[in-house]
């Protein structure tokens, strides 16, 4: 009976086997079509540059952002994935519109750059994951290419495969900005990112709207040459060659806004006397004529120890106003507080310390957007969502957390779309503002 049963199966089997495999082909091809219009609509546009402004869709875009450094690093393994997810979904729940994250790890745990031009394809697939998820979430990215910290390998990675290798003019950190090895390696790797292939989306890094701009390197200093010669010099070619490749995007540099030599008017906003010797010099770095935008950091805490908070925020607004006027009156170009915080190891701290800080430096982006002035946007350092204590710095917050602050998030999105023109009346602003 059963090997009967085989038998007279033999041809009936086929039409059931038949069906399903159309069935399957089918939903193959549906998944397909699903996964074509997914990644194209809705339409992603460049955001472009004119004068002082950002520009998206034809109309001025003020930006509210955030930092999440991590994202790329928590999309390389299963278990952390959903993380990044549900950052990027709370951001655009927010009204945020720039996430600004790293795009390096350069030969530590998870290394994207395992060494001097050999890549990681996991890691890389994260990043891909990264700039997939922000896409479909309506949120732009500003990518940074180099840490000129030790955080995931930085410059200091650059000088020691060099020295292993041989070829490194010195075993100085700084020899990342003049070392001619070492700036290939550089450009090798600035290379192999920008035509990156996106391994879900099928764009290329180059080609993709979801980037809002590249930042060559995370608050770069050059402390043996306090002239500030070696670092433009390092600026004016890593900018020319970014550009060689990318056409598309906006770039920056990544400074923490400190005023150099070359601005003796100017040395009097600095913190103290140390922040005009560190290689880097605001308005000589960003007047460079491709460098699109210039960036501002915000650490009053980390600057001053002794002084009160009150005295620490009087000098934000002094900082802030003095560099947005530089955008306006020297620069004509926009100016984006790229980092700001509060410390909780300060004494005596309370979440409303850092509610006052986040208030000051909203309060003034909007003052600027309101009079059309170049402060464009402002990004807290740093948001994480909820079991992340081990990337907590002192200064991260999960923002819904403390209903304050999530309130006071929300205001600026809404006010800032407002200015810009931008539809409120879509997304997830219809549902906030």
């Amino acid at each position: 009976m059963r090997r009967e049963g085989r038998m007279v199966a033999g041809n009936g089997f086929l039409y059931p086997l038949l069906g399903f495999a159309s069935c399957v082909a089918f939903i193959y091809m549906s998944l397909g079509d699903l996964r074509l219009n997914y990644y194209e609509e809705p339409k992603v546009a460049f955001v472009e540059r004119n004068g002082t402004h950002f520009i998206l869709d034809g109309r001025p875009f003020y930006v509210n952002g955030w930092n999440s450094y991590w994202l790329m690093d928590q999309a390389v393994e299963d278990f952390s994935r959903p993380r990044v997810r549900a950052m990027l979904q709370a951001g655009a729940k927010m009204g945020l519109t720039v996430c600004r994250t790293w795009a390096f790890n350069d030969g530590a745990y998870n290394a994207l750059q395992i060494s001097p031009g050999r890549f990681e394809e996991r890691v890389f697939k994260a990043l891909d994951r990264v700039i997939a998820e922000a896409r479909r979430h309506g949120i732009k990215l500003i990518l940074s290419l180099v840490n000129n910290l030790q955080a995931f390998g930085g410059k200091t990675q650059y000088v020691k495969w060099a020295w292993e290798e041989g070829v490194a003019l010195s075993s100085s950190n700084d020899s990342f900005f003049f070392d001619p090895s070492i700036r290939k390696y550089f450009k090798n790797y600035v290379k192999a990112v920008l035509t990156r292939k996106n391994s879900i989306t099928g764009i290329e890094y180059r080609n993709d709207p979801t980037i809002f701009a590249w930042e060559l390197i995370n608050e770069p200093r050059c402390m043996t040459d306090p002239s500030g010669d070696t670092l433009q010099d390092w600026i004016e070619e890593m900018s020319r060659y970014v550009k060689l490749i990318d056409k598309n995007h906006l770039l920056t540099v990544g400074l923490e806004g400190f005023y150099g030599p070359r601005s003796p008017e100017k040395l009097s906003v600095n913190p103290e006397a140390w922040a005009s010797v560190l290689g880097s010099d605001f308005i000589r770095n960003s007047k460079i004529s491709i460098i699109d935008f210039a960036s501002v950091h915000i650490y009053p805490d980390q600057w001053f120890k002794e002084i009160e908070l009150e005295d620490k925020l009087k000098f934000v607004s002094k900082w802030m106003t003095s560099h947005i006027e530089d955008g306006d009156k020297m620069l004509k170009k926009p100016v984006m507080f790229t980092e700001f915080g509060l410390s909780n190891t300060n004494r005596n701290f309370q979440p409303s310390h850092r509610e006052k800080l986040y208030k000051t430096v909203y309060d003034i982006i909007y003052e600027s957007a309101r009079k059309n002035g170049a402060g464009a946007g402002a990004f807290p350092w740093q948001f994480l969502v909820g079991g992340m204590e081990e990337y907590n710095d002192d200064f991260g917050i999960v923002p819904w957390e403390r209903s304050s602050t999530y309130r006071m998030i929300l205001e600026q999105s809404c006010r800032l779309a407002g200015i810009g023109g931008h539809d409120q009346s879509k997304g997830s602003l219809q549902e906030i503002c």
